[in-house]
C-alpha cells in the first residue's frame, strides 16, 4: 500500500475545510475579545456587546467545562497551556443544542478568533474509518485521523501543520496512555497474552482442544461451543473477548472455521451479554446514568427497576445472540462472511494467524515431547475468571449495602459489582492467571524458568501491533471528545421528533456516536443525560399518560445501550473490535468487513421492532417472535450453505 495516499487525502480535506472556517479579530457571536493593555497574554478578556450583561455563560476551554462570570458585561479567563499558540474554545448558546467551536490564537498581544463549523468535528473519525475500509490498513488510517483532528484543533493554520503532526504523539498518544483505565487494559492484555503463550507451549491449549473435541465433531458444534462460552463469561466484555478468542482459536482451525467467523462470534457475544446481564462491569455505569436522569426529572422510580424494565426492549443484544445461534444451527452465511467461510473450507492450509509472525507461531506451538494436558490451560483460565469475580466483590464491597435488609441478594450482588473497580479486578486476575501458568509449567518440569520467561515475552511481543492500534484508537477518541463530535451528532436529531419515534431516533443516534468514537461507554455517558430528560419532557408535553411514558423511557434506555453496542460492532476504531481481531488472530479490517453486514442486519430488525412496530403499540412479547422470524427468513432465503467439515 502507498502510505502517502492517506496523508495526501487528509491534507486535501483539511485544506478545503479550512476555506469554510470564518476568521475575524474581535467578533465572537455577541462577545468581544481583547488583550490587556499591558500586553500580558496570560489573561484574555471576553466582553459582551451589551455593557450591562451579567451572569454566567457555559462553555468549555480545552475540553474542560466551565462558565464565564460576567460582571458589567466583562469576564476573563487565563491561558494555561505551556507555550500555546492557540486556545480551543467551545461555547453553548442559550438555545438548546446550539453549539459553536472557536479557536483562539495569541501572537504579540493580539488575539485572533476563528469560528470552526461544528461539522468539522466528524472529519477525524470519518477519515480514519473511510481510509481503513478503503486501503484495508488500520494503523496509518488511525494516524491520519488523529493528525486531521489535531490540525482542526489547532485552527487549521497551514503553518501549524508540523505542530499538529507532533501533537499526534506528544499530546494525544501520551494522553491516551496516561489514562489509568487504558493503561490497565494494555497491561491486562499483555499479561493475558503471556499466559496464552505459555499454556499454548506447555500443551495446555492442545489439551483443551482435545477435551472440547469430544463435543465438537463438526464446525457447527465447535461454533456452538464458542457461542456458549461467549454467553457464560458474561461479567466483562474484555475478559470475554480475550479468553474465548484465544481458547477457541485452535479448535476453529481444526474444523476450518474462518478466523472472520470466529472473530464475529467472539465480538458479537461479548458486549451484548455484558450490556444486559444483571452482574457485569457495565451495570454500575448504566445504573449511574439512569439514576442521574431519575434525580433530574424527580421520578418515583429507582435505577435498578428502570434497568430491569428496559430489558423488555433490549432488541439488538438479544437478537444478536439469537441471530448467531441461527447462523450456526442452519449452517448458512451470506455476504463477505460466506466467502470467508468457503475460503477457509477449501483452503489446503489452515488460516493465517494475523496476530503473530511465522517465527513466533513456531515458538508458541506445543513443545515436542509433551503430552497435552487440559489442566495446564483450564486452571490458569479458571483462575482468571474466579479472581475477576472475587476482585469485583472486593473492590465493590459496601458494608451498608449488605446490611440493608430491604435489598434482595441479587440486588446487593449487582450493586456491589456495579460499584467495583473492574480494571483493578482484571489486573489481579490476569497476573494471577499468568503466575499459575508459570508455576504449573515450571513445577511440572515441562519447561525451565528461562524458557518459560522467553515464551512469556514472545506472548507480550505478539500484542505489540494490537496495542499500537488501541493507543491510536484511544487518541482518536480523545480528538472526538475535544471536538465535541457527539454534540454535533446530537444537535442534528434530538428534540425534533414525535415521542414514539424517540426509540428509533435514539438507536440511530447512539449508533452514529459509537461508530464515530469507537466506544460504547462514552456513547452511553454522552446520551443518557441528554436523551432521557428530553424523552420524558416530550412525553409529558404530548399529553402521554405516565404508564406509556415509562414504556417509551424503558425503550429509550434499551436503545441507547443497544445502539451503542451496534455502532461499536461496526466501527473499525472500536477497542473491543480490535481486541476481538487480536484474540482470534483475524485481520482487523477483514473482521470489520465481514461483521458489519451481520450487525447492520440485526440493527435494522431492531429498529423495525423497537421503533416502527413499537409506534403501532404492539407489546414486546409479540415483537420478539416477529424479530426472530424476520431474521430466520433472512438467513433462510439470503444465506447460502457452507460445506460442513467433519472431524479428521
Amino acid at each position: 500500500m502507498n502510505y502517502r495516499l492517506p496523508l495526501l487525502f487528509v491534507v486535501l480535506i483539511s485544506f478545503f475545510a479550512n476555506l469554510s472556517a470564518q476568521t475575524d479579530t474581535l467578533a465572537l457571536t455577541g462577545f468581544a475579545i481583547e488583550v490587556p493593555a499591558s500586553g500580558n497574554t496570560e489573561t484574555v478578556w471576553i466582553m459582551a456587546n451589551d455593557a450591562n450583561a451579567n451572569g454566567l455563560v457555559p462553555f468549555s476551554i480545552n475540553d474542560k467545562d466551565t462558565v464565564l462570570q460576567f460582571t458589567n458585561g466583562r469576564a476573563e479567563f487565563a491561558l494555561n497551556e505551556e507555550g500555546a499558540t492557540g486556545l480551543y474554545f467551545f461555547a453553548q448558546t442559550l438555545k438548546a443544542y446550539d453549539f459553536k467551536l472557536y479557536h483562539f490564537r495569541v501572537e504579540d498581544a493580539q488575539v485572533t478568533t476563528q469560528h470552526l463549523p461544528l461539522w468539522l468535528s466528524i472529519l477525524p473519525p470519518l477519515i480514519a474509518i473511510l481510509l481503513a475500509l478503503t486501503f484495508k490498513e488500520v494503523l496509518s488510517s488511525l494516524f491520519a485521523g488523529v493528525f486531521a483532528g489535531a490540525f482542526i484543533v489547532n485552527g487549521m493554520h497551514l503553518d501549524l501543520i508540523p505542530l499538529s503532526l507532533f501533537n499526534t504523539i506528544d499530546k494525544y498518544a501520551i494522553t491516551a496512555m496516561l489514562d489509568s483505565g487504558h493503561a490497565s487494559i494494555i497491561l491486562f492484555s499483555l499479561l493475558i497474552g503471556g499466559m496464552v503463550a505459555i499454556i499454548s507451549r506447555n500443551g495446555g491449549m492442545q489439551g483443551i482442544v482435545d477435551k472440547l473435541s469430544i463435543f465438537a465433531k463438526t464446525r457447527r458444534s465447535s461454533s456452538l461451543i464458542t457461542w456458549f462460552l461467549g454467553i457464560v463469561i458474561f461479567f466483562d466484555d474484555y475478559a470475554n473477548t480475550l479468553i474465548v478468542g484465544n481458547t477457541m482459536k485452535p479448535l476453529a482451525d481444526k474444523f476450518k472455521m474462518s478466523r472472520e467467523k470466529l472473530a464475529y462470534i467472539v465480538d458479537s457475544t461479548a458486549a451484548p451479554v455484558a450490556s444486559i446481564a444483571f452482574i457485569t462491569t457495565w451495570i454500575g455505569a448504566e445504573l449511574g446514568y439512569i439514576g442521574d436522569a431519575i434525580q433530574t426529572l424527580g421520578l418515583d422510580q429507582n435505577a435498578y427497576g428502570m434497568f430491569i424494565g428496559s430489558l423488555e426492549y433490549a432488541y439488538y443484544p438479544i437478537f444478536t445472540l439469537g441471530f448467531i445461534f441461527m447462523l450456526i444451527w442452519m449452517k448458512r452465511d451470506f455476504g463477505p462472511m460466506h466467502k470467508a467461510e468457503l475460503r477457509a473450507t477449501t483452503a489446503k492450509t489452515g488460516p493465517t494467524d494475523h496476530s503473530l509472525d511465522s517465527e513466533e507461531v513456531k515458538t508458541l506451538q506445543m513443545k515436542e515431547g509433551i503430552t497435552p494436558n487440559w489442566l495446564f490451560a483450564f486452571l490458569p483460565v479458571l483462575t482468571v475468571v474466579v479472581v475477576t469475580v472475587v476482585g469485583l466483590m472486593i473492590t465493590g464491597h459496601d458494608a451498608a449495602v449488605w446490611a440493608n435488609v430491604d435489598m434482595g441478594f441479587l440486588t446487593k450482588l449487582s450493586t456491589t459489582i456495579g460499584n467495583a473497580d473492574s480494571y483493578r479486578s482484571l489486573l489481579w486476575s490476569s497476573l494471577s492467571g499468568l503466575l499459575v501458568a508459570v508455576l504449573m509449567t515450571v513445577g511440572g518440569r515441562l519447561m525451565g524458568v528461562m524458557e518459560t520467561a522467553d515464551v512469556m515475552v514472545k506472548g507480550f511481543k505478539s500484542l505489540l501491533i494490537a496495542m499500537i492500534i488501541l493507543v491510536s484508537a484511544w487518541s482518536l477518541a480523545t480528538i472526538t471528545e475535544e471536538l465535541h463530535t457527539a454534540n454535533f451528532l446530537t444537535s442534528l436529531m434530538v428534540g425534533k421528533v414525535n415521542p414514539y419515534f424517540m426509540p428509533a431516533i435514539t438507536f440511530i443516534l447512539a449508533a452514529g456516536v459509537s461508530f464515530s468514537t469507537g466506544s460504547s461507554w462514552s456513547t452511553m455517558a454522552i446520551l443518557f443525560p441528554i436523551v432521557l430528560p428530553t424523552t420524558w419532557t416530550l412525553c409529558i408535553a404530548a399529553g402521554i399518560d405516565h404508564d406509556q411514558a415509562y414504556a417509551i423511557m424503558f425503550n429509550v434506555i434499551a436503545t441507547i445501550m443497544g445502539g451503542a453496542v451496534f455502532g461499536d460492532h461496526c466501527s473499525p476504531i472500536s477497542d473491543t473490535t480490535i481486541l476481538s481481531s487480536l484474540s482470534t488472530g483475524c485481520d482487523h479490517i477483514d473482521h470489520v468487513r465481514t461483521q458489519m453486514p451481520y450487525a447492520m442486519t440485526v440493527g435494522a430488525v431492531s429498529i423495525i421492532c423497537g421503533g416502527l412496530l413499537f409506534y403501532l403499540r404492539l407489546p414486546w412479547y409479540l415483537l420478539y417472535p416477529a424479530g426472530f422470524l424476520i431474521l430466520y427468513l433472512i438467513i433462510r432465503y439470503f444465506g447460502k450453505p457452507v460445506p460442513e467439515t467433519l472431524e479428521a
